[in-house]
């Protein structure tokens, strides 16, 4: 049995701007609803693919200097935007695959996210989307 791994190191795109310096988690999660379609007849349920409901989570180091993550996100709260995230920096490639969530809307920012002794993070979640991945 063959196994592969690689060392996390992705891309984070938001919005065309690179936050990769300040980002130190992402999950994105690829969902659609499951539409039941059992016939009469039928000895098992039977589901098709409805709407999609993705949805990608990223935790940031916060930020307030010019270009960097507030300043970056604070006009996209309310608004629907791009992602886009590699499990590396390397080439978009069939074995590092670009995945976009287009039209996905950010509901909310944490401004202030502190902890004494700790570096300021904020965890945000980008919801809905259209989902595409390329490989070229």
């Amino acid at each position: 049995m063959s196994t592969s791994t690689y060392l996390s190191n992705p891309t984070c795109t938001i919005s065309s701007y690179d936050l990769q310096d300040q980002c130190h988690a992402a999950t994105l999660t690829v969902k659609y609803d499951a539409l039941e379609s059992t016939a009469f007849g039928s000895t098992s349920r039977v589901f098709t693919s409805g709407l999609g409901d993705h949805e990608f989570t990223v935790e940031l180091f916060m930020s307030y200097a010019a270009s960097e993550t507030y300043v970056q996100l604070s006009a996209l709260v309310g608004t629907a935007t791009n992602i886009t995230i590699k499990p590396t920096s390397a080439a978009t490639s069939a074995t590092n695959p670009a995945f976009t969530l287009t039209g996905t809307y950010l509901e909310s920012l944490p401004v202030v996210d502190a902890k004494l002794g700790e570096l300021s993070s904020v965890s945000l979640t980008f919801k809905g989307g259209v989902y595409s991945v390329a490989t070229a």
